[in-house]
């Protein structure tokens, strides 16, 4: 397999770098050779947060160029736009449908993006409710795990390769609710 990759963005408090290191740790454990790039900007005051990972039999990099990712996830809207230009031709966006504020336009320096649910559409994104299916979880911080449930139906590396990673990585309490999750994602993902 070339490599396939994949980026990764929300705002800071989203759970993205978590997530990064959940699907690198699977592709770790499905045999491929795996290598991650973070940035993060002003991530725990609500700063954009980007992550590459990037897998496959060779991985040679982790530099992910403008049009070279296979898959954009996205747990923000105006994430998701921001970083289109990533999105290789014939790639797929999945995105939670959310939208955050940013502080400068809650200030009012700043404006939203003007339909940018539409301009997703144009892209053919996939919305994921993944706040609802948190919070049906038991647990509205397992947003980004719900994600991952519908990423894995693209990935193909099995349902107990994830429940293993996620219930070494996330904090005990929160196992059963992530697990739930991600089934209720990947279940989302496999019903459209």
């Amino acid at each position: 397999m070339s490599a396939t990759t994949v980026l990764l963005c929300g705002v800071g408090g989203q759970g993205t770098i978590l997530a990064a290191d959940l699907l690198a740790r699977a592709a770790l454990e499905a045999g491929f050779e795996v290598k991650v790039s973070e940035i993060h900007g002003m991530a725990q005051r609500g700063g954009a947060v980007t992550t590459v990972v990037r897998f496959g039999d060779e991985v040679s990099t982790m530099v992910a160029d403008t049009g070279a990712a296979d898959c954009i996830v996205s747990f923000e809207t105006t994430e998701a736009l921001r970083n289109i230009s990533f999105l290789r031709e014939g790639g797929y966006l999945l995105v939670a449908d959310e939208t955050i504020k940013p502080l400068p336009v809650a200030c009012g320096r700043a404006s939203m993006p003007a339909n940018a649910r539409g301009k997703l559409d144009s892209w053919n994104a996939v919305l994921i409710p993944a706040h609802d299916l948190a919070v049906k979880a038991g647990n509205a911080k397992c947003e980004n795990v719900a994600i991952l449930g519908a990423l894995e139906s693209r990935l193909g590396f099995g349902s107990d390769i994830w429940a293993h990673v996620i219930e070494g990585r996330v904090p005990p309490k929160t196992v059963e609710a992530n697990l739930t999750a991600f089934e209720l994602g990947l279940g989302f993902a496999n019903g459209r």
